[in-house]
């Protein structure tokens, strides 16, 4: 997903998965070793998502097939979220199924209109292996059923059907960046 602050950070900006990369329609797996390669990690998903002007990134959109994602992202308030998680699980996403604009940094400049529900839980750990549970509303909610998405090899036009898809499909054909693969 996209935002428009860069905060500094210390990690390294990786190269992003785009479109079509096989890392972003495979499942992740979990994460068992809580070191210092996974701390290393976590600041090279911030320093990405920041560079690329991002709300969320999944290690798979870095090439990176475990179940980690970061994240800077507002809700629907203007109140922001920031943090990370590890081995993350969506446990609830209820309320009011909502369509809205939906873009991701491995479709660089494309968006379409997403049904997702208007809140949202993910429960996981820290990088230190802390319990972690997260509540996200509105904006926040759709970010997170985002990235969940990505750890199980899914995408947002996963979710398109009928003339959204087509169209969506069009726009990718034409981008730069898909020609260039």
């Amino acid at each position: 997903m996209r935002n428009g602050s860069i905060p500094g950070t210390h990690g390294r900006v990786r190269p992003l998965t785009l479109l079509g990369g096989p890392a972003l329609h495979e499942p992740c797996a979990d994460v068992s070793d809580f070191g210092p390669e996974l701390a290393s990690l976590v600041e090279d998903l911030f320093a990405t998502m920041y560079a690329h002007e991002g709300v969320g990134l999944a290690a798979n959109q870095v090439g990176v097939p475990l179940r980690v994602f970061v994240y800077d992202c507002p809700d629907d308030e203007e109140v922001r979220h920031l943090g990370h998680v590890v081995n993350p699980r969506l446990v609830e996403a209820d309320g009011l199924v909502l369509r809205g604009p939906e873009g991701c940094l491995s479709l660089p400049g494309l968006e379409a209109g997403t049904e997702r529900y208007d809140h949202a839980v993910v429960e996981g750990s820290t990088l230190t292996g802390e319990p972690v549970t997260i509540h996200g509303t509105g904006f926040f909610a759709r970010c997170l059923q985002h990235e969940m998405d990505h750890l199980e090899g899914r995408i947002y036009a996963d979710h398109l059907t009928g003339w959204r898809r087509r169209k969506l499909s069009r726009q990718v054909a034409r981008t730069s960046w898909h020609r260039a693969r």
